[in-house]
């Protein structure tokens, strides 16, 4: 999307610098974590198409549905952990927690997703959820860990 100054991932890179360029097709992500934050500002950006493309075809969906989650606005991503997934791996996994806004209740999606790389390119594969809704007195800011 032209024109966003920083990237949704939380980077301190433009979207065009950082995620967009990966999910406009300009280039791949050479890493798990790059993908993985690709996939988080497609989801805040409702980039379905993207979200498709970079999920392994084992277990991919035939749709997400995001038109139809439109109340859902994402508010901040922390990568908290992983294993591999650089350049040079085929297997990673990264941790993470993202925080969203869904119905005026704030909550966050733990996860631990598993990506693969083939034929050079990297796919997430899945991951182990879980959500913890906060409470109204809990702040939340977009770059907390």
């Amino acid at each position: 999307m032209p024109g966003l100054a920083s990237c949704p991932c939380g980077s301190v890179e433009t979207y065009a610098a950082c995620c967009g360029r990966y999910i406009d097709g300009a280039a791949m992500p050479p890493t798990a974590l790059a993908l993985m934050r690709s996939r988080y500002a497609a989801y805040a950006l409702g980039n379905e198409g993207y979200l498709l493309q970079t999920w392994h075809a084992s277990t991919r969906p035939a749709r997400l549905g995001l038109a139809d989650e439109s109340a859902v606005e994402w508010l901040g991503l922390s990568v908290v952990g992983g294993t591999r997934g650089a350049a040079e791996d085929d297997v990673g996994t990264i941790r993470f927690v993202a925080r969203y806004r869904n119905g005026g209740v704030i909550a966050r999606l733990h996860e631990d997703s598993r990506f693969v790389r083939e034929d050079g390119r990297w796919f997430y594969v899945d991951g182990v959820t879980t959500q913890h809704a906060t409470t109204g007195s809990e702040k939340i800011s977009r770059n907390e860990p």
